[in-house]
């Protein structure tokens, strides 16, 4: 009896701190329970259907890689743009690749935001940093107007960049810092090039050509250019965020609405309302008190849900709304198994508590076979490997989300709510 009101107490504890999570935006975020204080998130995430926002395609120019690492040079330029989108500061954003035998892509929405151009600058920039050493053959160079040649020193050998002042002109200058291997390899360059010049260059321009007094060998350098503060944090960050393993270019950029918007949220939400007020009202029709359970056991199921959507936080699509209101159907189908298998146990002539307990106990393999598939299908929607040959829309896998987590929680409820619910109050 101790086990049954422990249990119970969690559910009740549970449901009121759900309650809490759950409650709108203009109940502040900090709730303040006597000797606890308690700051939850607000509001749900909504996706680029609901929301609205700018949807960006960059194709990956992989000239120069080979084949083996194309595949990895891919994955590591969406790394670095989500780096690029978190350093922005734009939220819930989504970064995705897409492969077309020779056409390499990357993906990137960012809900909410309505003016890019900054955004644009900053993701879609390369930030290619190179450092390149004059070409000692003059007249081919002239020629061929190759003043300089590139070495294998680049952004990838970077550890960080900063922004400093020169102590002369007090202009905003890029700090550059390499990593052990950066530093042998600028230790090598200026050694070789003392007297000469060394061409700093970005996405392809020289930003500084400095000359080379004697060997630098601390593994420092410093970026000079006509920039202003502005400028030179915004390149600090670029550089920050990762020199791209390979050059990228926008090819399509698209503003888009919220389609879908609050009307069309609102119309998705009471047609789930509707029938989930059907079927409770089925629930109590059919199988009246055990029905009166079920339905709080369901009311307890959609707090829950709603609150881990809150915490994990789930980017709320409109095929995510569809994954929710098809796993309350989920959760009402468990109920319903473990009160038929109870009614048999019953007609067999068992006793009300041992056909509640051989009810749950015998119900239990079909509810665990069937929301088993149906985790493994969202799984293999969701893609959380990023496999090609799978799924890749953030749409598709918003479904997936949504659906896994409600039937995470539908058997919780299924299982643990409604057993203790009917163990404590079920009389017969």
């Amino acid at each position: 009896m101790k086990r049954k009101k422990a249990t119970l107490w969690l559910i009740i504890f549970l449901t009121f701190s759900s309650i809490i999570i759950d409650l709108p935006k203009s109940f502040g975020s900090d709730i303040s329970l006597g000797f606890l204080s308690l700051k939850r998130p607000t509001e749900l995430k909504k996706g680029l259907d609901l929301q609205g926002g700018t949807h960006l395609v960059f194709s990956a120019d992989m000239q120069g890689i080979e084949d083996k690492d194309k595949d990895n040079a891919l994955l590591a330029a969406q790394t670095n743009i989500e780096k690029r989108v978190n350093f922005f500061g734009v939220s819930e954003a989504t970064v995705q690749t897409a492969k077309t035998e020779e056409d390499y892509r990357l993906i990137v929405e960012l809900p909410g935001v309505k003016d890019v151009n900054q955004a644009i600058d900053l993701i879609g920039k390369t930030a290619l940093l190179e450092f390149r050493e004059q070409n000692p053959d003059e007249k081919k160079a002239s020629e061929s107007g190759e003043f300089f040649l590139k070495t294998d020193l680049t952004g990838k050998d970077l550890k960080r960049s900063f922004v400093d002042f020169d102590q002369n002109t007090g202009s905003p200058v890029v700090g550059l810092e390499f990593n052990a291997e950066g530093a042998k390899k600028f230790g090598e360059i200026t050694t070789k090039n003392v007297g000469k010049l060394v061409a700093i260059y970005l996405d392809g321009m020289p930003v500084s050509v400095p000359k080379v007094d004697e060997p630098i060998t601390t593994g420092n350098a410093i970026i000079r250019g006509s920039f202003d503060l502005t400028e030179a944090k915004k390149l600090s960050v670029q550089l920050n965020a990762g020199a791209l393993p390979v050059p990228i270019k926008l090819i399509e950029q698209r503003n888009v609405g919220a389609t879908l918007g609050e009307e069309s949220v609102q119309k998705s939400v009471r047609a789930g309302l509707i029938g989930l007020c059907l079927v409770m009202a089925f629930m109590v029709a059919y199988y009246g008190k055990l029905g009166i359970l079920a339905d709080l056991a369901l009311i307890n199921y959609g707090l829950l849900t709603m609150a881990l959507y809150k915490v994990i936080p789930v980017t709320l699509t409109l095929p995510g709304i569809a994954g929710f209101l098809l796993s309350v159907g989920m959760a009402v189908d468990a109920n319903i198994l473990i009160f038929e298998r109870m009614k048999e146990e019953r007609r067999m002539g068992k006793s009300l508590p041992a056909a509640m307990e051989l009810g749950f106990g015998r119900a239990w393999d079909s509810i665990r076979d069937a929301n088993v598939c149906t985790l493994i299908t969202a799984f293999i929607l969701f893609n959380p490997f990023n496999w090609n040959f799978l799924n890749v829309s953030g749409m598709v896998r918003g479904f997936a989300l949504t659906l896994a987590v409600g039937i995470a929680v539908s058997l919780f409820t299924g299982i643990v709510v409604t057993r203790t619910l009917i163990r404590v109050l079920y009389k017969g």
